[in-house]
């Protein structure tokens, strides 16, 4: 298969990457970052959380098993471009059944090959994530370095707003169990308890592994206010993951504030980082971020190291926690950032990384059985 068109990767701080094109052709502006999974690729591509950024995949062939409709994670790809060093242009496994070149063009991702991708992440870890455009189109570098200056960036910015639901619905599906592991279905007093999930960029296999424990999931805008989900009478609330700067979403962090003491809560990557800002938190921008499925995340309490699957490019600052109402649980080995956290007194926790992983371990899906077992302990109270 002979290359595509020419495209460049432009970076804020005049830095330049060639290749060429083999998803839709076109010009957008992103954070470039980069992600370290070896698969996983099209979750990587449909996660809602990538939405703003344009997705640098370190290893180094991609595409060799193609697409399939199991094992998406939202209705369509949010990242804003993919660059990878080469494409597999041929795809074999029982359940693809289209090449990762035509997902692209069907959903108009641009998709890039043939860049030093080995490079670009060596830029990003010493000069950080930045602004980048990524064009076919305009091939100028001193006009695209520009328009990567000019870009809004991820800082400051609502993303949640363009990849929440628009309207309430149930969720009805679990895991396949040929692919995922058994998840215990803890006794309950109350049959099904009911989770409202408020959807800042929920990832599908959230809301499988909840439905895998027993749940009735009903999943509910970003924008709900406090009255409308507690009056779906939900038994637990999830705060799911989402793309980001958490400090953009001021009506989330105010909801957030307003429901705690109401009904048990857990907070997941995005949901763990707005539920730190609602109990008097603040959060800080990581120099290039923790993407990938090997990040190493000890629990303090245990000992206990787990792998781990991640997304995020902002975190909770520990220090700006009070003490006396919350709890640190667990760390990221690498860097000693905030990984968990748990209130002193009521029914709340949140995790910073996926324990439902796609794609990644499963070392930390228990925490769907936990928090039904606070929801039974909260009903019992």
């Amino acid at each position: 298969m002979g290359k595509g068109q020419k495209a460049l990767l432009a970076l804020e701080d005049g830095a330049i990457f060639e290749g060429w094109s083999f998803g839709s052709s076109g010009e957008k502006a992103g954070e470039v970052v980069f992600n370290t999974s070896m698969t996983g690729y099209q979750e990587v591509l449909t996660d809602p959380s990538y939405k703003g950024q344009i997705v640098t995949m370190t290893y180094p062939l991609i595409g060799n098993y193609g697409i399939n409709q199991e094992d998406i994670e939202s209705r369509e790809p949010k990242v804003e471009g993919f660059i990878i060093k080469e494409n597999s242009a041929v795809f074999s496994n029982w359940r693809g059944d289209q090449s990762l070149s035509d997902y692209l063009i069907r959903h108009r991702i641009m998709g890039v090959e043939g860049m030093d991708t080995r490079a670009i992440t060596k830029h990003i870890r010493l000069a950080g994530a930045m602004k980048a455009v990524l064009s076919t189109e305009d091939l100028n570098r001193d006009r695209l370095v520009e328009k990567a200056r000019i870009s809004p960036g991820l800082i400051g910015r609502d993303l949640v707003k363009e990849v929440t639901c628009k309207k309430p619905f149930p969720w009805t599906n679990g895991n396949d169990s040929q692919f995922s592991p058994h998840l215990p279905r803890p006794s309950t007093t109350c049959l099904r308890p009911k989770v409202v999930v408020v959807d800042y960029g929920v990832k599908y296999n959230i809301l499988r592994s909840l439905y895998d424990v027993n749940c009735e999931v009903t999943v509910l805008p970003a924008s709900s206010r406090v009255e409308t989900i507690l009056s779906n009478h939900p038994d637990g609330i999830l705060l799911s993951n989402g793309p980001g700067d958490p400090e953009g979403v001021t009506y989330a962090i105010e909801t957030v504030r307003q429901l705690i003491g109401k009904k048990p809560i857990f907070g997941i990557c995005l949901g763990h980082q707005l539920l730190g800002l609602a109990l008097g938190g603040r959060t800080f921008k990581l120099k290039f971020g923790h993407r990938g499925v090997n990040q190493p995340v000890k629990d303090l309490k245990s000992g206990r190291v787990m792998i781990t699957s991640q997304n995020h490019g902002f975190c909770v600052d520990p220090d700006s926690l009070d003490p006396s109402e919350v709890e640190l649980t667990q760390i990221n080995l690498n860097d000693q950032t905030l990984e968990g956290m748990r209130h002193q007194r009521l029914p709340i926790f949140s995790v910073q990384y996926h324990p439902e992983a796609s794609p990644g371990p499963h070392d930390t899906q228990d925490l769907f059985v936990e928090f039904v077992k606070m929801m039974e302990r909260h009903s019992n109270a």
